[in-house]
């Protein structure tokens, strides 16, 4: 086994006594330490004043008559005022420091049960900074209170997780953190999932500035509020959440928004003005496209977010400012670095804590847990329930997390168009006919689905065209495009069936061509008509 260090305070009330047989009829804690049959103590390293050296020279002796194998280390340490905190942990920080302290040879125990309250809260926090690296050791009077019972005694590790309960707690609290985050979505895919976990101990345990990066519409902004929010429940922050759009702050007016300015600083500053970032003291402040802002701002951002200091504009005077910084960008700025429209100092400043939000399309898994809380919002906003019957929430699901479903604006699109559909559907209820209708109206909205348009969309009616295979599309969308480019319903038959037409005693590719039309209700004026 390996030895047992106990640091603790000789207590003046507790350990003092007549020096003689009487004192054995009193519980004294630093002597009851050595008396435990189950709790051994190599050294005892015994903190005291210059004016208790009598009392603790008794205690020595008392503690050499009841565990001679015990090594006593008397530290003196004077307190001008010993109910002053920063004087008392100061000194006991200068004393840790200075002990030969080996976790790896020796354990080390903390003993509470003396000196003042601020003594003891000193050093619990020292050990739970690890300055004594060690576990906290209370003891305290049996039920025969003499100093021939020892009394009982019981350790405390900081380490929570060796708790059950505790870190079952823990564990829950986790959990409702990271669903706190994601607006309670049961979200599904493993990389967000593990993102957002990260985010969560970030936003708990520090005030540095957070980087969201992510295309237009992944959710940056709002999962920045909800970050701010859960710090605030965390009473982390007092101020106010403020977000800002740095792809609006245009020219001189950029200054005057993010740091204020003096009344009369420039034409039309008519009133002193606070500015963003002192309106975020307290607070967070979400500059959403930071990668937007001029390199003039950015040097002032740097400076109020290792500072807390900016000054306004017209200002002789700087002003001060507490607020944790989370800005949000779709850009690369690593790249804006390298192009020269970043400072490297700012991007260096952001990057300890960078976060990539995945795109709607990177996490089509996602899209039906998102479904229901797009559902769920709109019902809040308009006090009107819509749902899907079960047949179009499987086609819209199935369309949404295909190949064919762009989502360019993300998040955004997937709310417009919840929206959308429940709005045309005015008794509550999305049917599939609704939904054939909102495919085809987001397939024509997304730049790059039609580059190759086929005109399809244009001939069929929608419930028509989302029943088409992908094979048959292709397939179909030649012929439409054959029968544009003929003189008649014959010479675009010749055309499309040219090879197996040789092989045939009589042809009547017309009639062919018609048949074919017809199995997705098409006639050949329609189609022709289409063409121009």
């Amino acid at each position: 086994m390996k030895p047992t260090t106990v640091i603790g305070f000789l207590g003046s009330t507790l350990d003092a006594s007549k020096f003689g047989p009487s004192r054995w009829m009193k519980w004294r804690p630093s002597v009851a330490l050595a008396m435990h049959e189950d709790l051994r103590v190599d050294r005892f390293v015994m903190i005291h004043g210059n004016a208790h050296r009598r009392l603790a020279e008794y205690v020595c002796e008392d503690v050499a008559s009841v565990s001679p194998e015990t090594h006593v280390e008397r530290h003196v340490i004077d307190f001008e005022d010993a109910w002053d905190f920063e004087e008392v942990y100061g000194k006991l920080l200068d004393f840790a420091l200075t002990l030969n302290l080996d976790p790896e040879t020796e354990d080390l125990l903390v003993h509470i049960t003396t000196g003042t309250h601020v003594a003891q809260i000193c050093l619990f926090l020292l050990t739970e900074a690890n300055y004594l690296p060690g576990r906290l050791l209370q003891t305290q009077p049996g039920k025969r209170v003499d100093g021939t019972a020892p009394g009982t005694w019981s350790v405390i590790d900081l380490d929570l997780s060796r708790y059950d309960s505790i870190a079952t707690r823990f564990a829950v609290a986790s959990a409702e953190s990271t669903s706190f985050l994601k607006s309670g979505i049961d979200t599904r895919n493993a990389a967000f999932n593990a993102m957002i976990d990260e985010i969560e101990q970030v936003a708990s345990r520090t005030r540095a500035p957070i980087l969201l990066m992510g295309p237009t519409g992944a959710g940056k902004s709002q999962l920045a509020r909800r970050i701010f929010e859960l710090k605030k429940l965390k009473r982390q922050v007092s101020g106010s959440f403020v977000e800002v759009n740095c792809a609006t702050l245009r020219g001189d007016s950029a200054m005057s928004a993010l740091f204020g300015h003096r009344k009369g600083a420039f034409t039309g500053a008519a009133a002193d003005r606070p500015g963003l970032l002192r309106t975020a003291d307290g607070g967070m402040l979400f500059l959403d496209e930071i990668g937007e802002l001029g390199l003039d701002e950015q040097a002032m951002i740097l400076r109020a977010i290792e500072d807390k200091r900016f000054l306004p504009v017209g200002a002789d005077r700087e002003t001060e400012s507490d607020f944790q910084l989370i800005a949000g960008t779709n850009r690369d700025l690593a790249q804006c670095v390298a192009d020269g429209t970043f400072r490297e100092d700012l991007y260096a400043r952001l990057n300890l804590w960078t976060f990539q939000l995945p795109g709607l399309a990177e996490r089509r898994e996602d899209i039906a847990p998102n479904l229901d809380y797009e559902l769920d919002r709109h019902a809040e906003r308009e006090g009107e329930r819509v749902t899907f019957n079960k047949e179009a929430r499987e086609r819209y699901l199935a369309f949404a997390m295909s190949a064919e479903a762009f989502w360019p604006g993300n998040f955004r699109d997937l709310a417009a168009s919840v929206t959308r559909m429940a709005t045309f559907s005015p008794k509550g209820r999305i049917d599939a006919d609704g939904v054939a209708t909102e495919i085809v109206r987001l397939k024509r909205s997304w730049p790059g689905a039609r580059q190759n348009d086929d005109g399809l969309e244009d001939l069929l009616d929608a419930a028509t065209f989302s029943e088409i295979d992908p094979f048959d599309r292709v397939q179909l969308g030649f012929v439409v495009k054959t029968c544009r480019e003929s003189r008649s319903l014959s010479d675009a038959g010749r055309k499309l069936f040219s090879a197996s037409r040789a092989k045939r005693a009589s042809t009547n590719d017309a009639d062919r061509l018609r048949k074919y039309l017809a199995r997705f209700g098409l006639i050949w004026d329609a189609v022709a008509k289409g063409g121009g």
